[in-house]
C-alpha cells in the first residue's frame, strides 16, 4: 500500500536548500554581507578565509532578522524562527555563534540574551569554546552550565546579589537542559525574561528525549511577568500572536528560536511541539533525483534507506524492565557471547550497568563513557580489541564514529529511538566484511513502535528471539545480591 505522507506544511515543503558539496562552494567571508569589521578580523586570526554554504546562508539570515537589534523588527513584527538541518561537520556552531556576538556587541546592560541547550556536556564544552573565541575583547560574558561544578559555583558565575537586587553575570548562556531547568527553578535572580535567542542545537535529540519539557519550561520562564516591583513593565513580552494594543503598546524583546540539527525530524507534530513562528528551513538533506530517459523520476533511496553491512544478522528480544539486566548477564555467561558492545541511551545508565555486571562477577567488563579521560578509553578500546574486554559498555555519544576492531556481538540495551542510532550501532559489528549479531532489548511497549521504525527504513529481516524467564530463574538470587552490594556503594 502507498505509504501516506504526513501533511507538511509550506515551510517544511519547500526550504531553502544548501548546497551539499562543502568543499566546492565555499564563499570568501568578505562576501556575506553585513559581518562587523571585529568579526571579520577574529575570523581571519583564527584561520577561517571562507564560510561553507550553511554558514554563507545563515547567518545574514539571522543578522537580517535581528537587524533592530534587540526589539522587535519594523511595523512591530517578529522575527522569524529560523531551522536548520545540515549534516555534522557542516559548520552549523560558528552560523549561530557569529550573528549572536554581533547582535550583542552593542548592549549596554548584561543580561541573558541567548540561550543554547546542548544534549551533552561535551557538546556544551565545544559550543561555549566558540563563543569565548568570538566573544574574546567584547565585554561580552558566556556562562557554561553543564553541572561540571557545583551548584553553588555556577550560580555565583550566573548573578550577583546587589543591594538594589540581583544583576546577570551573563549575557551568552550554554546549558545542558538538566542543570539549566534546576537554575531556573531554583537560582534567585537568575532571569531569562530578556532572552532574545534561543538555540537549540541538535534539536532533534532534544525534542524527542526528556527534554521537551526542559524547552516548555524555559519559554515559560522567558514569558514570566515580574510582579515584584513592576519595574520590567517596560518589557512586558507577549506572546505572538496577531498584534493588539497591549502587545504593541511596549518596545518588546522577541524571543527568536533557531534549531540546528543533523537530521531535523520532518514529523509536523513533533514540530508543532516547539511552537515555532513561521519558521524558515535551511537544509542541505535532500535526496537527489535521478531522471530517466523517459523523462520520469526516479528516487533510488526510496526502499531501501540504508544499507546495513552485508555479514550482520539482526535478532530483537522481547523483555520487561527488570529482566534486561538478567538477560545480558544470560548472554554473557550462559551463552558465552564474546566481545560484546553494549549499547545504553544515557551516561548515567551505562555507568550503573557497569557497576551492576561488576558487582555480579563473572564478566570482564569495562564502560566507555565520556566520564573518562581519553588516553584511558584509548586503553580500554585496546584491551577490548585485544580480547581481554569481553563486554564493553557504552553510550552513543561516545561510540559515535569510532571503528572497533573485532566486535561480535552489539547489543542495544536501551531500544534506540531513532533509526540512525539504530543503524549507527548496529553497523559496528559486521565490518569489513565480517560476520556479526545484533540484538535490541525491546520492552513491551516499545515493540510496535521499534518494528514499524526499521520497517519504515526498509530493515525486514530483523528476527524475534524469544528468551524463556525459566533461563533466567538461575541467576535472579546472585543478581540480587548484586544489587544490595550497589545500593551499598552508591550510598
Amino acid at each position: 500500500s502507498p505509504q501516506v505522507q504526513p501533511f507538511l506544511p509550506q515551510w517544511l515543503a519547500q526550504p531553502k536548500l544548501l548546497q551539499k558539496r562543502i568543499r566546492d562552494n565555499l564563499v570568501p567571508i568578505t562576501d556575506v554581507p553585513g559581518i562587523h569589521p571585529r568579526l571579520l578580523k577574529k575570523l581571519q586570526m583564527n584561520g577561517i578565509e571562507s564560510f561553507f554554504p550553511v554558514q554563507a546562508e545563515v547567518i545574514p539570515a539571522i543578522l537580517q532578522s535581528a537587524s533592530n537589534g534587540f526589539l522587535m523588527g519594523q511595523g512591530g513584527y517578529r522575527p522569524k524562527d529560523i531551522c536548520v538541518s545540515a549534516p555534522t561537520g557542516s559548520g552549523k556552531t560558528l552560523s549561530f555563534v557569529i550573528p549572536i556576538v554581533q547582535v550583542l556587541l552593542d548592549r549596554v546592560v548584561c543580561q541573558v540574551r541567548a540561550l543554547v541547550v546542548l544534549p551533552t556536556k561535551e557538546l556544551a564544552q565545544q559550543v561555549s569554546k566558540v563563543f569565548n573565541i568570538y566573544t574574546d575583547g567584547t565585554g561580552l560574558k558566556v556562562v557554561l552550565i553543564t553541572g561540571q561544578k557545583s551548584f553553588a559555583k555556577e550560580q555565583e558565575m550566573l548573578v550577583q546579589k546587589k543591594v538594589t537586587g540581583y544583576c546577570s553575570l551573563a549575557d551568552i548562556v550554554v546549558a545542558t537542559p538538566g542543570r539549566l531547568t534546576d537554575h531556573i527553578s531554583q537560582t534567585p535572580g537568575f532571569s531569562l525574561m530578556q532572552l532574545r535567542f534561543l538555540i537549540v542545537d541538535e534539536a532533534d535529540r532534544m525534542i524527542d528525549d526528556m527534554h521537551q519539557n526542559c524547552l516548555n519550561q524555559i519559554v515559560k520562564a522567558a514569558f514570566q511577568v515580574e510582579n515584584d516591583s513592576g519595574s520590567n513593565m517596560l518589557f512586558q513580552r507577549t506572546k505572538p500572536g496577531p498584534i493588539t494594543a497591549a502587545s504593541s503598546c511596549y518596545p518588546q524583546i522577541p524571543l527568536q528560536k533557531l534549531l540546528f540539527s543533523a537530521t531535523l525530524t520532518q514529523d509536523p507534530e513533533k514540530l508543532q511541539q516547539l511552537d515555532l513562528f513561521q519558521p524558515r528551513l535551511f537544509t542541505s538533506v535532500y535526496s537527489e533525483k535521478k531522471t530517466l530517459g523517459d523523462g520520469t523520476e526516479t528516487e533510488q533511496e526510496t526502499n531501501k534507506k540504508y544499507t546495513l553491512p552485508e555479514g550482520l544478522s539482526q535478532c530483537y528480544v522481547p523483555c520487561d524492565l527488570n529482566s534486561k539486566p538478567l538477560l545480558l548477564l544470560h548472554f554473557m555467561l550462559a551463552m558465552k557471547f564474546t566481545r560484546v558492545l553494549c549499547f545504553t541511551n544515557s551516561r548515567e545508565a551505562s555507568h550503573r550497568l557497569f557497576l551492576l555486571i561488576q558487582a555480579f562477577g563473572g564478566v570482564t567488563v569495562a564502560e566507555f563513557s565520556s566520564r573518562l579521560p581519553p588516553n584511558e578509553r584509548q586503553r580500554t578500546m585496546k584491551e577490548f580489541e585485544q580480547g581481554k574486554i569481553q563486554l564493553l559498555i557504552s553510550t552513543d555519544a561516545t561510540a559515535r564514529g569510532i571503528d572497533v576492531k573485532g566486535v561480535n556481538y552489539v547489543i542495544n540495551y536501551d531500544a534506540p529511538q531513532f533509526i540512525r542510532t539504530y543503524i549507527h550501532r548496529v553497523g559496528r559489528t559486521a565490518r569489513a566484511g565480517k560476520m556479526g549479531v545484533a540484538f535490541s532489548l525491546v520492552l513491551r511497549i516499545q515493540e510496535r513502535r521499534f518494528l514499524r521504525m526499521l520497517k519504515d527504513a526498509g530493515i525486514q529481516d530483523i528476527k524475534k528471539h524469544p528468551v524463556k524467564g525459566n533461563s533466567l530463574k538461575p541467576l535472579v538470587q546472585q543478581y540480587e545480591e548484586a544489587l544490595c552490594k550497589l545500593e551499598k556503594t552508591v550510598k
